[in-house]
């Protein structure tokens, strides 16, 4: 029997084209390399599970590749990138700052350090969660940083930028990596779900890049999920059940309840959310988002701001036509409190209840 491997090991880009979203990044690394302008030291930082590691990885062949081509890719072919590919080069090496994060694990890199190449032009240390390290060990990694031997090439990168010392930061260039857009979550999720023979619907597509927050890791985690449980049909349905996603048509039912003053059917819509098991907070938070949909759907100007399954578009902009936009602040006003208030009330249902009711009664 084969070995499954996870989508997020088996469609991890091998170069800067494959790259999702960072194209403001691996465009300025291609011209680097090819204008021969490389730093001694990056930093890249930014959310997880949007691709830091794996331009690190990229850029670490790159620079080795013996046949670059005229884009600025590695060409796959050569000893330096089979070496790569094959996880056997002596040029690059990864240590990982939340589990080697002493003084002890920064000295024995710098001794390596200390001897050139054996093939090729440079030997590059990849430092994974480099704000692990301790205080001494980045006190202890400074003078390497600053004055490298010329066949030396650091890549660091992290979550947390801002616990890197002042002293690192200025001996490095850094690169700023951004959530990947929903857009760019999907598209890249229906060519792997393509490649897979995959029958997957776009809402369902949409849901997990919703869900990921930006985090392509998660979204291919996901996707993995829920092949497994449905037998590689993704349906809009089934994707809520095993992501455990309220259904958005839950709030525009709320919505209309409101609109009618139907506080015993708001209340009872209620009961039914709660009886799923989704807490009083979730329900708040994403009811939150409901309204803040609402508000950017009024004017065509914010309307690219939304990013909703394809299927709720028109409803947002036809319900959003008709509510005031003070109703909206206003709604979104008592949410707030109601968040915030959420821990210490005692009775956490009768808590959201009662600012539900709150919403129910305020001036349309």
């Amino acid at each position: 029997m084969e070995n499954f491997v996870v989508s997020a090991r088996k469609y991890r880009p091998q170069h800067f084209s494959t790259v999702v979203g960072q194209s403001h990044v691996t465009t300025t690394l291609k011209n680097a390399i090819l204008q021969n302008h490389l730093a001694h030291a990056f930093l890249f930082c930014g959310p997880r599970g949007v691709g830091k590691t794996t331009c690190a990885r990229i850029l670490a062949k790159t620079i080795n590749c013996e046949k670059l081509g005229k884009d600025g890719e590695a060409c796959d072919k050569c000893n330096s990138c089979q070496s790569f590919n094959k996880g056997a080069s002596f040029n690059i090496h990864e240590l990982d700052a939340a589990s080697n994060n002493s003084v002890d694990d920064i000295r024995e890199l710098i001794e390596q350090v200390r001897f050139a190449p054996q093939a090729g032009k440079y030997k590059i240390y990849i430092i994974d969660e480099v704000h692990m390290l301790s205080p001494s060990a980045f006190n202890a990694f400074l003078k390497t940083l600053e004055e490298p031997p010329a066949h030396a090439i650091f890549i660091l990168a992290t979550t947390e930028k801002h616990k890197i010392l002042p002293t690192i930061l200025s001996r490095c260039q850094i690169f700023d990596f951004k959530r990947i857009t929903p857009t760019d979550i999907v598209t890249y999720l229906e060519e792997i779900a393509s490649k897979e023979k995959i029958t997957a619907e776009n809402a369902a597509m949409h849901l997990i890049a919703q869900k990921s927050d930006g985090c392509m890791r998660d979204a291919l985690s996901m996707l993995d999920k829920i092949v497994s449980f449905t037998s590689g049909k993704l349906t809009y349905a089934s994707t809520l059940e095993h992501l455990n996603v309220l259904d958005e048509e839950y709030f525009f039912q709320f919505l209309e309840l409101l609109q009618k003053e139907d506080l015993p059917g708001v209340m009872s819509l209620y009961d039914e959310i709660d009886q799923k098991g989704f807490e009083g907070d979730t329900v708040l938070n994403l009811f939150s988002s409901f309204f803040r949909n609402l508000l950017i759907s009024k004017d065509a100007r914010s309307i690219g701001l939304l990013q909703v399954v394809e299927a709720f578009r028109k409803k947002y902009i036809a319900a959003a036509s008709e509510l005031s936009t003070a109703y909206m602040i206003g709604a979104l006003n008592i949410l707030n409190e109601a968040e915030l208030g959420f821990k210490q009330a005692r009775n956490k249902k009768l808590h959201v209840e009662f600012h539900l009711i709150q919403i129910g009664r305020a001036h349309v």
